[in-house]
């Protein structure tokens, strides 16, 4: 067999690893042997919204997965309390296992219970990792031991005493509440392989930097980026109008924590310039939503201040709208249509009287212009923004887990649309001398976000992205938007309610279809046979609507996870697991504290659906990961064929070295 210099070259690089005959054949036999185990369980969750004690919840409970779990293993000889209490404490083990411990009469045989309870549920929710995966997820520190327990043989009474003496040495020298929380820190490690998260991290909810935090400290997880994502992106890369789109939602629902608490950004100097400038104004239209988790403080500041950044933004958004003029949105420059004297504006040829006539900082002769003061407050504000150590560690976490779109084990994920025309084409938009649809115009929006960020300091092309992010946020056919235009302006300025609409996308209405669903996966090389799992927009299922769309290819996970959407909704959200059985959706009811959550074992009520049920268990074979691993056995086949012709010579390694 001849190989070409070429494969020689990638073959010699291989070789660098495995350096023997047995070394290869012994990774094609684990990996062989790794094949035939069962799929890991996926985990989607989307539009989080800022909720971060609901989305810890149900990251921690997995959707449920650990608590059905717990049941199987203990099953029903144990109190169903009991089996709350245990579900709990795998939740929240530092918070619970302090209340759980006060409790006990006899807290040894407590302790031996719980760990031996743990032990066994562990080694359920090992039982399709390889065991060398199961030691790379303990902890160092403790990883022996626990890794004994795991394996061990209970029945082998040769054994018994030394297991046994684990268990009591463990708890005599007083590290039974390091052990239990460990084994708790496992069981949610192993239960879920890969967590996905379909977009909308940012925005409504108190506080979107902790669901970043903890999504960092994740062992794998993708995103796929949301409108409100990609508006803090260009935020963070220095956009001003980003910045001050970002600054107007935050005031708009009161959330300041997550600005100066959780990026250290200050608005001392916004607060004063809104002080000063609108202090004998009107401010009731600006007032923040009502939610009592962030109600503290002095609300008509915080009105100034969101009248006072929503004239800048409305000025940069012109700016940018003059610059850009394949985004298509003219007439959305709404100051250049004002006629400040009449106090009207001209609405896309329909004249209509505005509902706030105060405009301090605007020249009539050049509304889209900053004045001076606002330029200083801007320029602070930018490096702030660009000066936040957290922020940026979050966006550049965004940004390297994150993308557009994502395609794993026959799912499709994208947050919000493949946008369509009414015919259910896929919807042509041209930018920069090029058109797009369908997928091309995904990877060109992918493209041109991570410009804006990553593009040189000052050049035109970071320019460009940063301005395209913000045409992300509310662009007519942006894929992650989806609506014909963000109505912030009518809404504020303009009474007649027919100007508030925002026309969903033809998408919305062709995603009923199962075939336009099979030609969105075709689009994207999949076969009709795989699923959509889509966000962005809540399911209203008060009103009977069904998140399962276009005869089952189709799901939407959004069912209003924010406190926000509660009322219209009528739930608190769906999430999607998917198994190596069975694909189900859950339904939750709202989450009312962590704090609830911990003192009474309260869990979110979910609701389980079947989606789809495997004629056999899926093995990691049949996964993405498994056709990576096939051809990693491949290359090590011919590897060990080179080895055996003598065109690659083996390296022997004295004991030492090894």
């Amino acid at each position: 067999m001849q190989y070409s210099d070429e494969h020689l070259r990638y073959l010699r690089l291989l070789s660098q690893k495995y350096q023997t005959v047995a070394a290869a054949a012994s990774e094609i036999i684990r990996i062989e042997a790794l094949l035939r185990l069962p799929k890991g369980t996926e985990h989607f969750m989307s539009d989080l919204h800022g909720e971060h004690e609901a989305f810890v919840h149900i990251l921690n409970s997995a959707s449920g997965v650990i608590r059905e779990k717990i049941d199987t293993v203990l099953g029903n000889g144990v109190p169903a309390e009991e089996r709350a209490e245990l579900a709990t404490l795998v939740y929240y083990p530092n918070q619970k296992l302090p209340e759980l411990k006060a409790r006990q009469r006899d807290l040894h045989a407590w302790y031996r219970m719980t760990l031996l309870r743990l032990i066994d549920l562990c080694r359920f929710v090992s039982s399709k990792h390889t065991r060398n995966h199961v030691r790379r997820c303990l902890p160092q520190n403790c990883g022996y031991i626990l890794d004994e327990l795991l394996h061990a043989h209970f029945e082998d009474h040769d054994k018994d005493q030394y297991y046994g003496e684990i268990i009591e040495s463990i708890i005599r020298y007083d590290r039974a509440d390091a052990y239990i929380i460990r084994f708790c820190e496992v069981i949610k490690r192993l239960a879920v392989d890969r967590l996905h998260i379909v977009g909308d991290l940012f925005d409504r909810g108190p506080r979107p930097d902790r669901i970043l935090d903890s999504l960092m400290a994740h062992h794998q997880v993708d995103i796929q980026w949301g409108n409100h994502d990609v508006v803090w992106m260009g935020a963070a890369a220095g956009s001003p109008l980003c910045i001050m789109t970002v600054l107007k939602t935050t005031l708009a629902y009161n959330n300041l924590d997550t600005l100066e608490g959780g990026y250290g950004i200050s608005l001392r100097r916004l607060e004063r310039f809104a002080q000063h400038t609108y202090a004998d104004s009107d401010v009731s239209r600006w007032l923040p939503h009502a939610d009592q988790r962030t109600a503290a403080g002095d609300l008509t500041a915080a009105a100034r201040m969101h009248k006072a950044v929503t004239i800048m933004m409305l000025k940069l958004e012109a700016q940018v709208i003059a610059r850009n003029p394949d985004f298509d949105l003219q007439g959305r420059d709404f100051l250049n249509h004002i006629d400040f004297a009449a106090g009207t504006v001209d609405y896309f040829g329909t004249t209509y009287p505005l509902l706030d006539c105060d405009f301090p900082t605007v020249d009539p002769a050049d509304p889209a212009k900053l004045n001076p003061d606002e330029q200083v407050v801007l320029d602070k504000l930018v490096q702030s923004f660009r000066q936040s150590e957290k922020l940026q560690q979050h966006i550049e976490f965004l940004y390297a887990k994150g993308s557009v779109y994502h395609i794993e084990n026959g799912n499709l994920l994208y947050h919000g649309v493949v946008p369509m025309t009414k015919n259910g084409s896929f919807a042509v938009e041209r930018f920069e001398g090029h058109s797009y649809s369908g997928r091309a115009l995904m990877d060109y929006c992918d493209e041109r976000a991570r410009r804006g960020y990553f593009a040189p300091e000052g050049s035109a092309a970071r320019q460009s992205g940063q301005d395209f992010l913000w045409y992300l946020w509310c662009g007519k056919l942006s894929p992650l938007y989806g609506r014909s235009a963000m109505t912030t302006f009518e809404r504020l300025y303009v009474e007649d309610a027919s100007t508030h609409t925002e026309v969903k996308d033809p998408y919305y209405t062709w995603y009923n279809e199962e075939a336009v669903c099979r030609s969105i996966l075709a689009e994207f090389g999949l076969p009709g046979t795989s699923h959509i799992v889509n966000g962005h927009v809540p399911v209203q299922e008060k009103k009977g609507e069904s998140p399962i769309k276009g005869g089952g290819r189709l799901v939407v996970i959004d069912g209003g996870f924010c406190r926000a959407y509660h009322e219209k909704t009528g739930i608190a959200g769906y999430t999607l697991v998917y198994s190596s059985r069975t694909m189900s959706l859950r339904t939750h009811q709202p989450f009312e504290s962590a704090e609830k959550a911990v003192n009474e074992n309260l869990d979110i009520l979910s609701q389980k659906n079947i989606l789809e049920t495997e004629n056999h268990r899926i093995l990691v074979e049949e996964t993405d990961e498994g056709e990576i691993l096939r051809e990693k056995v491949h290359d090590l086949k011919q590897l060990v064929r080179a080895y055996q012709l003598g065109w690659i010579k083996e390296t022997r390694c004295d004991d030492s070295v090894w």
